[in-house]
Formats: C-alpha cells, structure tokens, sequence
C-alpha cells in the first residue's frame, strides 16, 4: 500500500492515545517468561511484541522473527538458556544481514550452545539449550545495547547470576538502565558501577502487574508534526511518565530548539509550538537515543534548517542502513546532506521537492518520519503499511490530525 499524504485543511488539533513502548514491552514479555506471576498492562500492539509473544510460547523448531531485530537478540539469549530446547532462530532476508556475533559469542563464554546454519556471525542460529556452567561474561558494548540487555534479562534465570564487565564505550545507556529498572521492578537486585554489572539469582517471584509506558519513539513523529506546524498548534498525548525509563524521552528537551513546549500533566504530555526554531546551530549527539535521528533529521530539512547529528553509528544495523536511506531520500527531496558511518550533515536549504515516492526500505521508521513533510508539500509514503512493526495506529492516528491520505 501506497499513501499520498496531504497538508491538513483545518488547524492541527487532537487527543492521542499511544501504544505501550515496544522496548518495554519486549523487556517484560521476557520477563514474563521467566516468571509467570507477572502481569503486564498496557502492552504494545506493534508486530515486534507479537512475535516476541508468539515466539516465548511456541514449541516449534523454526521461530522465524521476520524484521524483529530486538526479538532476535532477546530470544537468542532466551532459548541459549533454556534446557532441553532446541530451536532454530531465523528472520528476514535484511535479518540475515544483520550482525549477531558478539551476543553469540558472550553467550558461548557462558557454555552455550549455539552455531551458524549460514554465514558465520549472522542469522539463522541453531541453538540447543542448556543451564549455563559459568557465571562471569565480557562483552564489547559500543556496537548495540540491546546485546547487553538480552543478557541481563535472562540473568535472573541463571544459577549463579551473572557478572557483566563491559569492555570500550558504552552506547545506548538509557536502554541498559530501562532494563536494570524493569529487572528490580520484578525484585531482582541489580548494581551498575563503572563497566561492571551484576544481576542476582531470583528463583521465583510474587504476583506483580507492571504498566508499559507508551512509546516515546512514537512521540517523536508528533513532535516532527508541532514543530513544523503553525505557533499555537497543540497535540496531547498518552500515557507517558515525567520521569520516563525510556532513552528517547529526551525529545522533549530536544524539541525545545523547535519552539516546541512539552507540558506534563497526570499520565499526559501536550505538545505546543510556542515559538520560532532557535537560531542557535542545532547540533545533536544522538548515542543514547538514536531511533530519533531519522525525525529530527526530517525535522529539520522541513524547516530548512541545517544540522549536525552525531552518535549515530548503531543506524548502520538497522532495519535498513538509516544513514544511508536518510542520505538518499532527503537528496532526493531537494536537501544537501552527508554522511559518514556515525554522523549525519545537513545544510541550511528552501527547497522541497513536491510529489516525492518514498521508499521505506522494510523501516518502520522511515515511514513515519518522512510523514510530517505532508504539511509542507504533497509526498508519497510507498508500502505505508510496514509502520505497523512498531505503530500500527500511526495512519488512523495522523487522519485524526486532519492529514489527507489517499491510496496510489
């Protein structure tokens, strides 16, 4: 399905309820594997949560996670650690391209047992559960969060525990912590000192039901939208926390060099453009939230501002190579921009190009940060439909706004 978007025909105003945070949600559900007593609310309804959900249920040999990076790194973990299963893991075609090494390699420090049924360090995986017979691990932490997370969730699993030394810079910060907070939420002790952390043996624990916070990265897309909209625009949204466990919520001090006001009220945010983007250079170190680099970069092109993002390295593993997909469909669009393999140039410009087919190269994201540019030109988002990894809403929810979609 391809979407022609169109500028509104009335002032943007609206109230939006936002699925619970894919991260999140992916983070409990293991969670919940593990310990059954826990109940989760407010779940995402995105396709990655329901394969993650189908696959920590299935007893079959193949679990195929399609373009579920975030599931692939988890349950590779998951089922390493869990006797007597054996399964083979495998994806999409851009999963297979997708680098897994260094969690299988950590997971082997453990005593796991997991082998490459293709291309050595990628997907599928052949793995054959089993109690690990170690308890101490070291893992290299600039490339992805998300392999250290998939260790510390099954952490509380193991035996022993486990002890987790981080080896070089560690990236997406935020992320680790989100999943420390969860584990203590359940009553698993953590600690995280220095390039050091230590999860505790739990066997068991009691009934707790835990609220997943709405997504903060499907925020960002209305953000783009105030931002770009004219002064007095407003936009509620929720259910969101001030203080969020989620990286991205850093949004709202970012948007304030849009003009955009973020204001907290009980479990909503509204969103107000209340001035001129600043004139100050907008430059950006994105490491520990770089699912927004694709929004702010879009952002800014649509004001014809320039920009430097930098911290962006972990955008070359993606759904698709965001740096590269940005690189292309913003020069296609009228925008002078650059790249390197962590940092993103954009200069200041006037011109959009109108009527533009985006490409959304099997990336949620690219979708939907390219959508907003709709209220400053008549653009085509081609297969529209892949925002439904993440949002499955998002069109509905933008109709609501006012924008004028139409089938081509």
């Amino acid at each position: 399905m391809n979407l022609r978007i169109f500028n509104p025909e009335k002032k943007i105003n609206g109230n939006i309820k936002i699925t619970g945070s894919k991260s999140e949600s992916n983070r409990l559900l293991l969670l919940q594997a593990l310990y059954p007593r826990i109940t989760i609310e407010n779940l995402s309804n995105s396709d990655d949560s329901a394969v993650m959900k189908k696959a920590l249920t299935t007893d079959e040999a193949v679990v195929d996670i399609h373009h579920a990076g975030t599931a692939m790194r988890f349950l590779t973990a998951f089922f390493a650690t869990r006797p007597g299963r054996e399964v083979t893991l495998t994806g999409s075609k851009r999963m297979t391209e997708r680098p897994v090494k260094i969690l299988v390699d950590a997971l082997r420090q453990l005593g796991a047992d997991i082998s490459y049924t293709a291309n050595e360090g990628y997907p599928p995986l052949h793995i054959k559960g089993k109690t690990p017979d170690k308890n101490r691990v070291s893992l290299q932490a600039g490339v992805s969060s998300q392999y250290i997370s998939a260790l510390l969730l099954v952490a509380p699993a193991l035996p022993n525990g486990l002890e987790l030394t981080l080896e070089g810079k560690i990236t997406s910060v935020p992320y680790i912590k989100m999943t420390l907070a969860l584990l203590e939420e359940t009553g698993v002790q953590t600690s995280f000192e220095g390039q050091v952390i230590t999860v505790s043996h739990k066997p068991g624990t009691d009934p707790v039901t835990l609220t997943v916070e709405s997504d903060w990265s499907s925020a960002s897309y209305f953000y783009s939208i105030v931002a770009l909209s004219a002064l007095g625009t407003e936009i509620s949204l929720s259910a969101y926390k001030a203080a969020s466990l989620q990286g991205d919520s850093v949004l709202a001090r970012i948007y304030e060099k849009f003009g955009v006001k973020t204001a907290f009220q009980e479990n909503t945010i509204t969103l107000t453009k209340a001035g001129e983007a600043s004139s100050d250079d907008l430059v950006f170190d994105l490491a520990n939230a770089p699912d927004i680099a694709q929004t702010i970069a879009v952002t800014c092109f649509g004001l014809g501002r320039g920009c430097h993002l930098t911290g962006l390295h972990t955008l070359k593993i993606k759904e698709t190579d965001r740096l590269e997909a940005l690189r292309t469909e913003l020069s296609r669009m009228g925008a002078e921009i650059r790249v390197t393999d962590a940092e993103l140039f954009l200069e200041p410009g006037k011109t959009i190009r109108e009527n533009v087919a985006i490409p959304t190269y099997n990336d949620h994201r690219m979708a939907m940060a390219f959508a907003p540019l709709g209220l400053r030109v008549p653009l085509v988002i081609e297969e529209a439909g892949v925002v439904s990894k993440s949002y499955p809403d998002f069109w509905k929810d933008m109709e609501t706004l006012g924008f004028r979609t139409e089938k081509v």
